[in-house]
């Protein structure tokens, strides 16, 4: 038997129909029903999307040590991860979507986009304090140097994806949900980059704000 969904998604359409049919039907002994089509693809998408993901967030994590050679900080900025998801998930909320496998694609994307933006900002801030600011002000100079260039990148990015979210030709269940995932994540990861690394930064700076504090005590 077949049949073509519209107007929701394939996961929430097979999910009632499962719990319906093992409601309302009673099988004979040995048969069974098994879901195929584009339902059995989008599973195994998922199922391949559950080990890139990690892998994809690993290999993030080694390429911001090998940049900053801090745990602290490549974890600091790993933190924005959290931030981006809140919002793709918020704006697929609102749009009334489903996570899917375009979706989740998505939020890979986004991820890409927000931790530059980290990077960025705490790359300043390290800069500055190699010059010989405190510890405050380098986060305060370099929140202000570098909010335009963080604005820009998340504004062009999100820009980028406005078409397809608002499309409405072929192509466009798939085009939408990733597009709404990025500019909703986006959204969220600048404005909480902007605000919340810096205030989290002293924190994950550790041993290096205290002799810093140590050494200027000494100085005075």
């Amino acid at each position: 038997m077949q049949s073509n969904v519209r107007g929701r998604d394939l996961g929430s359409f097979v999910a009632e129909s499962q719990r319906r049919i093992k409601a309302d039907v009673d099988l004979p002994t040995g048969y069974f029903i098994r879901w195929g089509g584009q339902f059995e693809n989008q599973q195994r998408a998922m199922d391949r999307l559950m080990l890139v993901v990690p892998a994809v967030l690993a290999l993030i994590f080694f390429l911001l040590f090998s940049t900053f050679g801090s745990v602290r900080q490549s974890l600091l900025v790993l933190m924005i991860v959290p931030f981006a998801t809140v919002g793709g998930i918020g704006a697929l909320w609102l749009r009334g979507m489903n996570l899917n496998v375009s979706a989740s694609i998505g939020f890979i994307a986004v991820f890409g986009v927000a931790i530059l933006d980290g990077v960025v900002l705490v790359s300043s801030t390290n800069t500055l304090i190699q010059e010989g600011r405190a510890i405050k002000q380098a986060v305060v100079e370099a929140a202000s140097l570098r909010l335009r260039p963080v604005i820009m990148t998340s504004v062009v990015a999100g820009l980028g994806f406005l078409p397809m979210a608002i499309a409405t030709t072929t192509g466009a269940e798939v085009q939408r949900p990733l597009a709404t995932v990025v500019i909703g994540g986006l959204v969220s990861s600048t404005l909480l980059t902007l605000l919340l690394l810096p205030l989290m930064f002293p924190w994950f700076r550790g041993r290096q704000v205290e002799d810093q504090e140590a050494g200027g005590a000494e100085t005075a």
